[in-house]
Formats: C-alpha cells, sequence, structure tokens
C-alpha cells in the first residue's frame, strides 16, 4: 500500500490531477500559463508544424499550451479536442497528423505525458497508486468497454504511469463529498462531464470513525455539455454555414447534405471534416450550390480549424445563461460574422429533448434500487453543466432545493480519486472493465 495515491479524472472537456499523501491530505495540480496558475489542463492537443533551417519538425503541445499555440501559430497545425468521446468507439481507429500514423491509445499518451510534463514534477507517479476515473456509460452509439479498457491501459502505460484502478466517476465525486458528512446519509451524485451525464446512488455510514460506503447502483447515458452546445451550433451557427440551404443538380433543387452539419456540431467528430475526400465533396457542392457563399463559409470554418472559436463563443454564451437571462453570442472570422441574442427560454426550449432524457435516467436509476426521492438525504451536482438552471430545476424538483449541494465543479472528481487510493481496501469503489 502506498501513501501516494494520484487521482486522474481526465474528462472530455478538462483534466483535473490530484496527489493525496497520507497524513497530508490532497493537492490539486496546477500548470501555470499567462501570469497565471491553472487547475485545470485543458484535454485538448495541438500538433504545429514548424520550419527551421528546412528541417521540418511537428511540435506537440496540450492544455492551455495547446490552446495558446494554435491561436498564436503561423504555420500548419492540427487542433484536436473532445477526443475523449472516441475512447470506446471501434470506428475510430487511428487518424494521419502530417503523414503520421497515431491510433488513438498514441494521441492519448501523448496527452498523459504533456500532463506528466508540464506539471514540472509536481505529480510523484513512481510508486504511486493510480486512480482514474471513467464514465459511467461511455459516449457513443454503440461503445465498447472491453475496447475503452485496452487503450487506457496502453496509454498509461506508454507514457510511463502504473496500471491504474478505475473508479467511477461520480462515485469519485461522492468520496469527496462525504468527507463533510457529520451523519449517515444516501448520497445522490450528479456529474456532467462534457460528453456523458453519470449518476451514482451511495450509502455512507460512519462507524468507529471510519467511513464505510455502500455503492446501490449507478446510471449514465451520452449527453451532456457537448450535447448542449450541439443545440446552440444547430440553431444559431449551422444555417450560416449552409445548413437548410439548397442546390440544384439534374434539373432538381434539393438540401444541401445535414451529415456535414451533424458532424460538425460535434467537436470530437471535427476533426473528421478536414479530409481530402470531404474537402472535394464540398467543393463540388458549392459549384451548384443556390448559396455559395454559405457552403465556403463551411470550408473556411474547416480548413482554418475555426471550430475551435467556435467552441470558445458557445461556451461564453452558455457561462451566461448560466445566470442571465440571455447572452449575446458573437463569432467574427475572416468573412464570416455571426452575431445572435440568445433567450434562457429560448436555449431550454433547444435542450428540452436532452433534459428529459437526463431526467428519465434519474427516474430509471430510482426505481431499479427502489429508492424513492425521499430516500435520498442529498444530492450533489458537480461538472460544468451543472450551472444550467435547468438542469438545476430537474433535481429541485424531484427531491427539493433544500437538498442539493454544489462544490467543487472541476477538482471534486479527482480529489475524491486520490484519496480512494490511500484506502487500504479499495473493492467496495472499484470497477473493472470487461476483459480484453
Amino acid at each position: 500500500m502506498s501513501d501516494v495515491a494520484i487521482g486522474v479524472d481526465f474528462g472530455t472537456t478538462n483534466t483535473v490531477i490530484a496527489v493525496a499523501r497520507r497524513g497530508q491530505g490532497v493537492r490539486i495540480v496546477t500548470y501555470p500559463h499567462g501570469g497565471a496558475i491553472e487547475d485545470v489542463y485543458r484535454s485538448v492537443l495541438c500538433f504545429e508544424r514548424i520550419e527551421a533551417n528546412r528541417i521540418l519538425t511537428v511540435e506537440t503541445t496540450g492544455g492551455p499550451y495547446a490552446i495558446e499555440h494554435y491561436l498564436g501559430s503561423v504555420g500548419e497545425t492540427r487542433f484536436i479536442q473532445s477526443f475523449k468521446s472516441h475512447i470506446a468507439s471501434a470506428v475510430f481507429r487511428d487518424t494521419r497528423i502530417f503523414s503520421t500514423r497515431f491510433l488513438f491509445e498514441d494521441l492519448l499518451a501523448r496527452f498523459f505525458g504533456l500532463v506528466l510534463e508540464d506539471s514540472r514534477g509536481q505529480i510523484p507517479h513512481a510508486g504511486a497508486t493510480i486512480v482514474a476515473g471513467r464514465p459511467v456509460a461511455f459516449a457513443g452509439g454503440n461503445p465498447d468497454e472491453a475496447l475503452a479498457h485496452r487503450r487506457y491501459d496502453a496509454a498509461y502505460a506508454q507514457a510511463g504511469l502504473a496500471k491504474p484502478g478505475y473508479v467511477y466517476e461520480p462515485v469519485g465525486a461522492a468520496y469527496y463529498y462525504a468527507q463533510r458528512l457529520e451523519h449517515d446519509a444516501t448520497i445522490l451524485v450528479g456529474d456532467f462531464g462534457g460528453g456523458t451525464s453519470d449518476f451514482s446512488i451511495i450509502r455512507f455510514e460512519r462507524r468507529n470513525g471510519a467511513m464505510r460506503a455502500i455503492p446501490m447502483g449507478h446510471a449514465g447515458l451520452g449527453i451532456a455539455g457537448d450535447s448542449f452546445d450541439y443545440r446552440i451550433i444547430n440553431a444559431v451557427v449551422a444555417p450560416l454555414l449552409g445548413k437548410g440551404s439548397q442546390y440544384r443538380s439534374m434539373g432538381k433543387v434539393m438540401e444541401v447534405p445535414a451529415h456535414y452539419y451533424a458532424n460538425f456540431a460535434r467537436w470530437h467528430q471535427l476533426a473528421m471534416l478536414k479530409s481530402p475526400e470531404n474537402q472535394r465533396e464540398l467543393d463540388k457542392l458549392k459549384k451548384i450550390a443556390l448559396r455559395p457563399d454559405l457552403i465556403q463559409h463551411l470550408m473556411d470554418v474547416i480548413e482554418n480549424d475555426w471550430g475551435f472559436a467556435i467552441y470558445r463563443a458557445i461556451s461564453a454564451a452558455k457561462v451566461t445563461l448560466s445566470s442571465q437571462p440571455k447572452a449575446d453570442f458573437v463569432f467574427r472570422k475572416g468573412g464570416i460574422a455571426i452575431e445572435r441574442s440568445i433567450a434562457l427560454v429560448e436555449f431550454e426550449g433547444w435542450i428540452a429533448d436532452d433534459l428529459a432524457r437526463i431526467d428519465a435516467s434519474v427516474e430509471g436509476l430510482l426505481e431499479q434500487q427502489g429508492i424513492s426521492p425521499a430516500g435520498i438525504d442529498k444530492v450533489f451536482l458537480t461538472g460544468g453543466s451543472s450551472y444550467i438552471p435547468a438542469v438545476r430545476r430537474l433535481f429541485s424538483t424531484r427531491f427539493g432545493a433544500e437538498k442539493l449541494d454544489s462544490d467543487g465543479q472541476f477538482e471534486s472528481i479527482a480529489h475524491g480519486l486520490a484519496l480512494i487510493g490511500l484506502e487500504a481496501d479499495r473493492s467496495a469503489w472499484e470497477v473493472g472493465l470487461p476483459a480484453a
């Protein structure tokens, strides 16, 4: 049993690392950037091709440094975000970046390596117990958990890290929250990430000064922050990039294929559009489109990797809508100018179906465990989308506003995972993935 444990919350949008030392508490790993200290490491990679003295090299950066390089680069770049959403997908086997083939686990290993390198010695991984979070339900239409298992293990090994134990992400958040409990309690944890929303019910009891946990049930679904982004893309951005416009072919007028926008609206699939095949198809489409200017806008966004700039505009709008009745969406790049006021009630209408599925997932978990809302003592919500008023309303309506609690929206999972790593017996917390 190690006296040092590392909790790894690799998220679709952000990654947080926590280090726990026995008798010393927990410390969140920080990253200096732009004169500030950041305690989240954005789950992004930037590959930048650099030519010096007629020699081409590729520099790889991650987290906030990747964003800085991407936004400031004058050379050719490949920017990759939300790639966690592919981890259980057999469709995404590999990708080519500047003629080099990367398997998914290669990308993940490169990312983990940069997380270690950029921490500047804050992660004492040699001999430490590593506990990694995993979603209850992986994102994707037909997720393969055994494949996810192989990819996680391979990436940790390539990065020089020990094989981790795996714990459901909401369970890590529950362990973090349980440290403040003064009485026995049954807790429902809702973790709203970028790719998935996960829920766990855990009973916590203290006996002779020690905390005992009884996991009761888990549920999850592939709807979360990225899904809400998709709704804004679909309503505000895509129509100005050609969605719903028409083209003429063989004397018939038809609508531009929607699949371009379905891919574009999901961040982890955006890179797939930047392929020679897709570019050729769009170029042909532009020549017969009734609004070629809009198709050109789409091509410009893809070619120039402006998806991240759109993501930032969407993120800013969502943050504003978490506390204000309306938000201004503003995106200007090249010849494209998208400006739109979004009312909170309008946004809630766009995500109504997503909210209904989240509510049904929670209801199904309660029914599965035979627990009524009255049987839940506390509801702990974490993750960026837990700030959205309509999300919180789902839980206050079902359980009562007095039961809701939120804290450590970004660090709670990693914090709890690190503490679990110090447990002498982690069997009650860890969950195995199917054997390969």
